[in-house]
C-alpha cells in the first residue's frame, strides 16, 4: 500500500476512487455499444444481441447459462439459456476473446488516438496489481487472462480488471441488501435514469418487472415510479458499500496517483462521451 494511502481520509481516496474508476468506466463500456464490435461477433457467427453473454464470459471457457447466471446477477435466465452454451458451437471462448481485443482495437485507436497513455497505463497497472480475486469470480476470470502489448487495448484490459472486481462487490452488496435481480435493476434504474434501457435489455417480462417494483414499494423504497426519501439513501448506501468494497486497488496505488488516474483518464472520457458511441443516459451522468 502506498504510504500516502495510509495518511488519506477515507473518504477522500473513496471519492477519489470513484472517479478514477468512472473515468476508465466510461472506456469499458465502449466495447457494449460500439457497432463495430457488435458486428465482429456476427462475423464470427454470434446473434447480435446474445453476443454479449458470449463475449464477457468467454474468460470462463466454453461455459452454461448457470456460470453468468451467478456473476452477472441482473439478466432474465432465458437470455442466458439462449446464448449458453449455444454460442460456444459457433466460436470458441478463445475466438470470441480474441475478436473483442481486435475490435476494441479498432474502436480505440478512433476515440483515443495517438495520446500517450505510458503514464495512465502504468497507474492503472498498479491499481489493478492491488486486486486479489477471493470472492471476485469474473474479476479473477480477466486477470487470469494474458495483458495485451497494445497500449490502448492493455489500458482497455486493466479498466475491465476494475470494473469487474467492483461489479462483483457490487453483487455482494445487492445479496447482502436483499435486493434480487429485478429489484436491484427498478432501484438502480429509478437512481440512475436509466430505467428504459435496463428495462428493455435484461430480459425480464413486464409482470416480473411489476412485481419486482411492488416488492420494493412494500419495503418503502418506491413510490409512484419514483424513489422515496428512504429509497434514495439506500440507493446511496449500496452504492457507497460498493464503493468501500472496490478500495483496496485504489489504496495499493495511493491517493495521489489515483487523483492523478482521474486527472489523466478524464480528457479520454471526454473523448469517449463525444464519439456518439455512447447512449445518451450515458452521456446525461457524466
Amino acid at each position: 500500500m502506498s504510504d500516502d494511502a495510509t495518511s488519506a481520509g477515507p473518504d477522500e481516496l473513496r471519492r477519489a476512487s470513484r472517479r478514477a474508476w468512472g473515468a476508465l468506466e466510461t472506456l469499458h463500456v465502449l466495447g457494449y455499444f460500439a457497432p463495430a464490435v457488435r458486428d465482429a461477433y456476427v462475423a464470427l457467427g454470434l446473434h447480435p444481441r446474445l453476443s454479449y453473454f458470449a463475449a464477457r464470459s468467454a474468460a470462463f471457457g466454453p461455459v452454461g447459462p448457470a456460470v453468468p447466471t451467478a456473476t452477472f446477477y441482473v439478466f432474465s435466465p432465458r437470455l442466458y439459456e439462449l446464448a449458453l452454451p449455444a454460442s460456444w458451437s459457433v466460436a470458441s471462448p478463445e475466438q470470441v476473446q480474441r475478436t473483442r481485443r481486435e475490435a476494441m482495437a479498432g474502436v480505440l485507436e478512433q476515440v483515443i488516438g495517438d495520446v500517450d497513455l505510458t503514464e495512465l497505463l502504468e497507474l492503472a497497472t498498479t491499481a489493478c496489481d492491488g486486486l486479489t480475486p477471493p470472492g471476485r469470480p469474473l474479476y479473477a476470470a480477466h486477470a487470469a487472462l494474458d495483458r495485451p502489448h497494445d497500449p490502448r487495448v492493455a489500458l482497455w484490459h486493466a479498466a475491465t480488471l476494475l470494473r469487474e472486481h467492483r461489479g462483483d462487490g457490487h453483487v455482494a452488496v445487492l445479496l447482502r441488501q436483499r435486493l434480487d435481480p429485478v429489484e436491484s435493476l427498478v432501484l438502480g434504474g429509478l437512481f440512475s435514469g436509466n430505467t428504459e434501457f435496463v428495462r428493455t435489455t435484461r430480459g425480464w417480462t413486464d409482470e416480473q418487472w411489476d412485481a419486482g417494483t411492488r416488492r420494493l414499494e412494500r419495503r418503502g423504497l418506491v413510490h409512484d415510479a419514483a424513489l422515496t426519501g428512504d429509497g434514495l439513501a439506500f440507493r446511496r448506501r449500496v452504492e457507497r458499500e460498493t464503493d468501500d468494497l472496490a478500495l483496496e486497488g485504489w489504496a495499493h496505488l495511493g491517493l495521489e496517483g489515483t487523483q492523478r488516474v482521474v486527472e489523466l483518464a478524464t480528457p479520454l472520457r471526454e473523448r469517449a462521451l463525444a464519439s456518439g458511441i455512447l447512449p445518451e443516459w450515458v452521456a446525461a451522468r457524466a
